[in-house]
């Protein structure tokens, strides 16, 4: 499918030449208030995208299905040319490939005609922010105004009417079983569309026992809330009006939910109003008992103590930041005559190397395949010691044969030229990324050059990885290294926020008040903040996800540094100063030209 196409099934008018009988004036009752969902037109589309945000990514299908009183009135699909390439971990989701696109048409011919499809319609989708969003950013960039559509979001309804009992997720796959669909959701967008009329139907059906009959009724059933969100707004009296963290404890005083807010009062009480719709965080009101404040002395603190709290309660309603011990690291092994690349959980005081964290076990891989691709250390996992090797009982592999590896197992590369190698790695790593792009480069233009594009794409993906990881831990490496820092920022009153920093770690925060002289403060939090013990690797004596939340307050407009302990500087030829390079490599391009545009990075 390459083109753009709609169905649209038989229609007859009758009596349309005929004058219609004079109405007859009658009482409306309650019922008749709204428009009857029997007369709405609805349409539920749904989208595929090069990614998840609208800001950075592209469309690449469009379906949608307009219904009206339980009847399919037409059909609307196509595949759309995102101007750029489809990363190949979205090709494996939705099977939409680089050459699908390639005939497709751009999404400034197909919006008008969408737009035509859905008008006076009500728009459906599943996690309707997404789809949605991706529309009002393509009419943003074509220049055609948002028509505001009704919006009706199946998986808001789905939270209010469905229970856990019956269904234990409120995914797309998992309603279409549930309300028994014909058509099978499987990351396309006509095929979704489809299986979420079935889905919106079957809500639709179960909402009427409930008393929701109109659209208007349907439009605001999801955003009231639930009774047991009335029920528990006692929980948010005396909150205090303060920045700070709050922990939600059921009857036994386990933490259900752990939050952070600026205004711990305000925060608080939006958990049982109608703005509160995810339907894990209602699920959590009905288990709570309490609400426990800490009041924090700034922002900064109430982050730092939300991450701290999360990574020790682990609450089971907390989505991010649960299990740091999760997080994976790429290790230069130390203290062997042929050290290797392995994949680690865990930085230890071992003088081995470390690169990340990484989010998953796939970027720790294209990292460590693009390191592989400039300097070529073995890559087998027997542990390889120097009586192995003279003796000849080490196992060869394939890779020495074909010159991906020097082969010290079987004795052609000593251990002094297999240092170097290592050496090189090492560099890399903590320092001069060039050898690892330039190699990665002239892979990608090789490859560009015979039109292999989604190879090329693959090498550039394993390239960025590397990059984006080397960057943040060299970021990391050089903040924790200081043995103290002390900064100031202006805070809303007038006054002063102070933070101690010690081995990136958050050691203690304090306020100046307005009008009063800095340094007896500076030298009170100083003196009263929390002795920090160095830690190895770059993530030092904290979370990285702490000291990158402190990194992030550094940069903020307005601080100022008070006391730096130790040199905090990275690399002049370090992975930080390619983030341009990575911008214009994932910038879209047109498709004869889709990677090597990405331009080579700054010298």
């Amino acid at each position: 499918m390459s083109s753009l196409w709609i169905t649209v099934p038989a229609m007859t008018c009758e009596g349309a030449d005929h004058a219609a009988p004079a109405a007859r004036a009658v009482q409306g009752t309650l019922e008749d208030l709204g428009t009857p969902l029997a007369d709405v037109a609805f349409v539920v589309v749904d989208l595929e995208t090069t990614g998840s945000s609208a800001a950075e990514a592209a469309i690449t299908e469009i379906g949608a299905v307009k219904v009206r009183g339980g009847e399919v009135l037409g059909e609307f699909a196509t595949l759309v040319d995102p101007g750029g390439p489809i990363p190949p971990f979205i090709t494996a989701l939705t099977g939409i490939t680089q050459q699908m696109v390639a005939a497709a048409p751009r999404i400034e011919s197909v919006l008008p005609a969408f737009l035509e499809f859905a008008r006076g319609c009500v728009l459906v989708a599943h996690n309707a922010p997404f789809d949605v969003g991706f529309l009002k950013a393509a009419c943003a960039a074509q220049g055609y105004p948002w028509p505001a559509f009704p919006v009706v979001d199946t998986v808001d309804l789905a939270r209010r009417v469905l229970t856990r009992d019956e269904v234990p997720d409120c995914r797309l796959a998992t309603l279409a079983r549930h309300f028994r669909s014909t058509a099978d959701p499987r990351h396309r967008a006509l095929a979704d569309a489809r299986a979420t009329v079935d889905v919106l139907h079957g809500l639709i059906e179960r909402l009427g026992s409930l008393g929701v009959h109109s659209l208007e009724e349907l439009r605001t059933f999801a955003k009231t809330p639930t009774p047991e969100q009335r029920r528990k707004r006692r929980l948010a009296d005396g909150m205090p009006d303060a920045p700070g963290v709050y922990l939600f404890e059921d009857a036994r005083g386990e933490v259900l939910y752990v939050g952070k807010s600026t205004n711990l009062r305000s925060r608080v009480r939006s958990y049982f109003t109608a703005s509160e719709t995810r339907r894990g965080i209602r699920e959590m009101i009905g288990l709570a008992e309490r609400v426990r404040p800490i009041v924090c002395a700034t922002a900064l603190e109430a982050e730092v103590r939300e991450l701290r709290l999360i990574a020790e309660h682990k609450p089971r309603y907390n989505r991010r930041s649960k299990f740091p011990e999760r997080a994976l690291w790429l290790k230069l092994t130390a203290h062997e005559p042929f050290p290797r690349l392995s994949i680690v959980r865990e930085c230890r005081d071992d003088g081995a190397v470390y690169l990340g964290p990484f989010g998953s076990t796939r970027l720790a891989e294209e990292a460590r395949a693009a390191l592989h691709e400039a300097v070529p250390l073995r890559q087998c996992t027997q542990r390889l010691t120097l009586r192995l090797v003279e003796q000849g009982r080490a196992r060869g592999c394939v890779l020495g044969e074909i010159g991906r590896c020097g082969a010290p197992c079987e004795g052609r590369e000593p251990p002094e030229a297999y240092a170097r190698r290592v050496e090189a790695a090492r560099a890399a790593m903590e320092g001069d990324v060039r050898p690892v792009i330039d190699a990665a480069l002239l892979r990608i233009d090789r490859l560009a050059a015979q039109m292999r594009y989604e190879e090329a794409a693959a090498q550039r993906d394993r390239l960025a990885a590397f990059v984006r990881a080397a960057a943040r831990s060299q970021r990391l490496a050089a903040f924790t290294r200081c043995a103290q820092i002390v900064a100031a920022r202006p805070a809303l009153d007038g006054g002063w926020e102070l933070a101690v920093v010690r081995y990136g770690r958050l050691a203690g925060t304090g306020t100046v008040p307005r009008g009063a002289h800095v340094r007896p403060y500076v030298d009170a939090v100083v003196a009263t903040s929390e002795t920090v013990v160095p830690g190895p690797g770059p993530a030092g004596g904290a979370l990285p996800e702490e000291s990158e939340c402190i990194l992030r307050w550094l940069d903020l407009p307005g601080t100022r540094l008070v006391e730096v302990d130790g040199e905090w500087t990275c690399p002049v030829h370090g992975a930080e100063s390619r983030r341009e390079w990575l911008d214009r490599a994932y910038a879209p391009v047109e498709p004869e030209d889709r990677v090597r545009r990405a331009g080579r990075p700054l010298r």
